[in-house]
């Protein structure tokens, strides 16, 4: 039976994890909302299409781009956890 400690670093690893994959995408959409904001400032169109049209295309491209690292991280750690490893 693991001890509290190797579950508790497995926890920690995991959320840091969680944290790491999803930075990417969360920053790319962070990032596109500020310029989208600025540019609605200047311009002052308020429309609501506009601020998440280009978010959401995007945040799709970030994925497509870098999905398959997200989904190697996340496979290589459950491998590694359930592997016992």
């Amino acid at each position: 039976m693991p001890s509290l400690a190797y579950l508790t670093a497995i926890g920690q690893e995991a959320l840091l994890l969680s944290v790491a994959v999803s930075l990417p995408v969360v920053g790319v959409a962070a990032l596109i909302g500020l310029v989208v904001a600025v540019l609605q400032a200047a311009t002052q169109v308020q429309d609501i299409t506009i601020a998440h049209l280009p978010r959401l295309i995007v945040v799709a491209i970030a994925l497509a781009i870098a999905g398959p690292w997200m989904g190697g991280e996340i496979a290589a750690f459950a491998a590694r956890i359930f592997g016992g490893g």
